[in-house]
């Protein structure tokens, strides 16, 4: 009986969070407004109420959309995403698969361009060959790969640094202690032979 208490709750609370307007943005009814708010795409909202009919996400900082973000919106008529620097490499896979799946009598696409890289800059998303898409990730896999192999080319540097540091460290260590043992040494032959002298002066005199 607890367990089904519990579980009608997180229903009645989940399902007040998906039909509450998310923050930043303004909701009138069905419509959810999120556009011109600077919003980035590490900033916009993880969700949008269910029952959405049209969503304003123009003219803000928008990259790409996280994956899944529109699919449950199932009564969405329309939705404006121009006036957004879109990035078109693997981050817009989802975007243009979204696209590619809206009637034609929902204009989404219109206004979508991209930014960057510089070969697809003004290109419709929605137009865009997976192809083209796909080397424009290699450029990124490729940054990746070289800032990967920098740091370990500086990791094994800094190590081989700390070897040869540690190596004359330790040579000059065996030298300095070396001196100092024959230094010692010198010492006490130098403290023994006025004893030995003196030894013998008394032995002669007896």
């Amino acid at each position: 009986m607890e367990g089904f208490l519990l579980l009608c709750l997180l229903l009645l609370f989940g399902g007040q969070r998906s039909s509450a307007c998310p923050r930043p943005c303004s909701c009138h009814g069905s419509q959810v407004n999120c556009s011109s708010r600077s919003l980035t795409s590490s900033w916009l909202p993880t969700s949008f109420p269910a029952g959405t009919t049209n969503l304003h996400l123009h003219n803000n900082q928008l990259t790409h959309l996280p994956n899944g973000l529109l699919d449950h919106l199932t009564s969405l008529r329309s939705v404006s995403l121009h006036g957004n620097p879109w990035v078109c490499d693997c981050g817009v896979l989802y975007l243009r698969a979204w696209l590619l799946r809206q009637p034609a009598t929902l204009s989404s696409h219109l206004g979508v361009n991209c930014s960057f890289p510089p070969a697809l800059r003004g290109r419709l998303v929605v137009y865009l060959a997976e192809e083209e898409v796909l080397e424009s990730c290699h450029y990124w896999y490729c940054d990746l790969a070289l800032a990967s192999q920098v740091c370990l080319f500086v990791f094994v540097a800094v190590q081989v640094a700390l070897l040869v540091a540690l190596l004359v460290f330790l040579r000059k260590f065996e030298r300095l202690s070396k001196e100092a043992r024959r230094t010692t040494e010198e010492s006490f032959t130098a403290g023994e032979g006025p004893r030995e002298n003196e030894y013998t002066a008394l032995k002669d005199k007896m």
